[in-house]
């Protein structure tokens, strides 16, 4: 990966967004609109994503790219952790939550990330990202001898500095702006909440000679062109795919984004146990600052309740990721948007 020219004729690459929004028609769709399309691979099975990747090749023949879950750091459920998680839970039951919705075993699981490596090392993805932690020396070696590019996320400067010396070919830069999980690494994740896209465009610029995708807060052709006159390679959307035509974002939240302009986002742990900024609701206010920070037993927790309300249409209790241009999105097909945010590429040439 010499640079971002070589994966896309524009400077605009689609975010990994799991969960629902992230499909092979959607990041087909940004790659043949001349950006760089990138499907998620979080919370599929092996088996699945394999089947995703084999449509997005079938659908494009432009470069695109893929983004792994990175196991979390333990193994297991501690006993402490155990007995954290069954306190939320009878905290949810206290608000009126259904407790057949929320089961009572703690689920730990790694997402099948080796499995998932190995499909993607197999696959034509041009480039390998992932989220929650950096690839060890084992899973870089096999993306190498497959030649894949690795792409990888910062939230701080110190990532910043890390990634300039760590075995990746460019850093995405992701500002406290961002929608979704915090991708947060090496700090607490408030450590690394606490950045703006800008403030670490602006450290980037002296830290690394490596390409920068700036990430977080990019809804219109102007973010686009303020973050490539701070030096970014290239800018990665996310919220602002989140209604294409393409996306397989869930209807109730579909609907939320159109209907709850008026509302801010917010960072919160009460649907996963991670950091994710989303619109605020009901269930977050409800719950504050009370979810433990244990990904995945609470994502897993939490899973049944949110398809209920999903399907009951009910916004009050769904995760409502969003990023804080959430108000810009509009609704239409994936290759009008990466036009519209490619604007601010032109803008910046002039």
């Amino acid at each position: 990966m010499s640079g971002i020219d070589d994966l896309c004729r524009l400077p605009i690459v689609l975010a990994p967004m799991a969960g629902g929004p992230s499909t092979p028609e959607l990041t087909a769709a940004v790659s043949e609109a001349g950006g760089l399309g990138v499907l998620a691979g979080g919370y599929l099975s092996p088996e699945e994503l394999g089947r995703r990747i084999a449509a997005v090749e079938r659908l494009t023949d432009r470069p695109f790219g893929a983004n792994l879950f990175s196991p979390p750091a333990r193994a297991e459920t501690s006993p402490e952790q155990a007995a954290e998680l069954r306190r939320y839970r009878e905290l949810l039951v206290e608000l009126g939550y259904p407790p057949e919705l929320l089961p009572e075993t703690p689920v730990f699981d790694d997402d099948g990330y080796r499995a998932k490596l190995e499909v993607v090392a197999d696959s034509r993805a041009a480039v390998v990202s992932t989220a929650f932690g950096y690839p060890d020396e084992a899973a870089t070696r096999l993306l190498r001898s497959r030649g894949k590019a690795i792409a990888l996320k910062a939230t701080t400067p110190e990532e910043i500095e890390y990634l300039d010396k760590a075995d990746c070919d460019a850093i995405v830069v992701q500002g406290r702006e961002a929608g979704g999980h915090r991708a947060t690494v090496l700090s607490p994740p408030e450590a690394g909440s606490s950045f703006t896209l800008s403030e670490l465009l602006d450290h980037a610029r002296g830290a690394t000679s490596k390409p920068v995708v700036a990430a977080g807060g990019i809804a219109t052709a102007s973010d686009v062109e303020g973050a490539l006159r701070r030096g970014a390679a290239a800018a990665q959307a996310g919220t602002a795919f989140l209604l294409a035509e393409e996306a397989g974002t869930k209807e109730t939240h579909r609907r939320a984004l159109q209907e709850l302009r008026g509302r801010s986002t917010t960072l919160t742990r009460a649907f996963s146990g991670r950091l994710a900024r989303g619109i605020g609701n009901a269930f977050i206010e409800w719950v504050g600052e009370r979810a433990p920070g244990l990904y995945p037993e609470l994502h897993h927790l939490t899973s049944g309740l949110r398809a209920e309300a999903n399907g009951a249409g009910d916004a009050e209790a769904l995760n409502l990721w969003a990023g804080v241009g959430f108000p810009s999105a509009e609704a239409a097909p994936a290759a009008r948007i990466v036009e519209a945010l490619a604007a601010g590429a032109a803008a910046q040439t002039k």
